[in-house]
């Protein structure tokens, strides 16, 4: 175990670890359950190769979550350069009310609008850097930060053709002409099945943010980016929103920045969904 870690909880009074159990689930970080001599129990967080502010980052996202009270986050009990020591949620099955409760606590996350598009400071989706300049435009936030950056990026790695950008520029150009004038509100910026937890108690709460000031649409096109999320929970948002019924149309272009991110990340093999989307709304459109 870390030294730092180690040291740290025993001066903190958090006393010795007993015992150390690995989790599964993540694909950057190692995770694991810290079970302390007194009963007590903790997450650790380790990526002994993070970018630099990479923990930080995630700290204060989730210390924006958390001070939203919308819906449960992990309390960050220690941070260092390539650690996070998180509040233990425990781990249950999802509650009869599960879906319903984490449609109602995301809308309640995207009720309170924001002056500016980006966040406080720069943070993190996955191991990408995620630039959070702030815009009063969420047309130009999106187009500029997102869209644009990492498209360039793909095409300085050789993973997008210079074809690939020009569609990828087409469409970030014209962004107002699909998608519909929102407010900035905060948003878990990378919210797939794998980012929301089950608590000991059988309720929904929220790990692993690339937060950000940003459209509620493009947070609720992310939960579709992979088989979508279970219907009572869009039912539920829609009761609580004044999201437009019509979402799902503008999807792919929101996710253009998560696949993108996935290119980086992962390589070629989604290359040819990016491709799809750009056939539709550049091409189509020329």
């Amino acid at each position: 175990m870390h030294y730092e870690i180690e040291h740290w909880l025993t001066e903190s009074k958090y006393g010795e670890i007993a015992t150390v159990e690995t989790l599964g689930g993540g694909c950057i970080n190692e995770l694991s359950r810290l079970e302390l001599r007194d009963g007590g129990s903790l997450i650790l967080k380790k990526n002994h190769h993070a970018p630099d502010n990479f923990f930080a980052a995630e700290a204060t996202g989730l210390s924006a979550l958390s001070n939203a009270n919308a819906l449960r986050v992990p309390s960050v009990i220690h941070q260092g350069s390539n650690f996070l020591l998180l509040e233990d949620l425990g781990q249950g099955q999802p509650s009869a009310t599960y879906w319903e409760q984490l449609g109602m606590g995301l809308a309640k996350l995207h009720n309170k609008e924001y002056p500016q598009f980006g966040f406080t400071a720069n943070n993190f989706c996955g191991e990408t850097a995620q630039d959070n300049t702030l815009y009063k435009d969420g047309f130009e936030f999106f187009a500029n930060r997102r869209i644009r950056a990492l498209a360039k990026t793909g095409l300085e790695k050789k993973l997008l053709s210079s074809a690939d950008m020009d569609d990828l520029d087409f469409i970030a150009s014209r962004l107002a002409h699909w998608i519909p004038l929102q407010p900035a509100v905060l948003i878990h910026g990378d919210l797939w099945s794998g980012n929301i937890h089950c608590d000991n108690h059988g309720n929904p709460a929220l790990i692993d943010p690339a937060t950000y000031w940003g459209w509620a649409e493009a947070e609720l096109a992310m939960t579709e980016l992979f088989a979508g999320f279970d219907k009572r929970f869009y039912d539920s948002y829609a009761n609580q929103s004044a999201m437009g019924a019509d979402w799902r149309e503008r999807v792919p272009l929101y996710n253009l920045y998560h696949l993108l991110n996935h290119l980086l990340l992962f390589g070629n093999a989604y290359l040819a969904e990016i491709r799809n989307i750009t056939a539709r709304f550049a091409k189509r459109n020329k």
